[in-house]
């Protein structure tokens, strides 16, 4: 097989990576390959799409940001229920520190 007979994959220029936890938790960027910064929100991702040259991006569209690990509604970290227990009031609370 040819490279022009190969098949090509496409990357979107923004990759959104999935939620590090932290206090605040945040998501890596990727642009062209390489981590370029951090985002707090969905606002931080158009800032950083503004940065690269891309005004109005759409961040529905897969061929502009992929995003991995949830959607751009994802700013937090998933924690099972039941991780801890309040015993002075009987709640269940989740514990602030993850390993993975």
């Amino acid at each position: 097989m040819t490279e022009s007979e190969s098949p090509r994959v496409h990357l979107p220029p923004i990759v959104v990576l999935g939620v590090q936890p932290n206090d605040p938790p945040f998501r890596l960027i990727e642009v062209a390959g390489e981590v370029i910064g951090k985002a707090h929100s969905v606002l931080d991702v158009i800032e950083i799409a503004r940065l690269i040259g891309m005004e109005d991006a759409d961040l529905d569209d897969p061929d502009v940001v992929r995003w991995v690990g949830g959607d751009k509604f994802t700013w937090t970290s998933w924690r099972p229920a039941g991780r801890g227990r309040d015993k002075e009031h009987g709640e269940t609370r989740h514990h602030h520190r993850w390993r993975s």
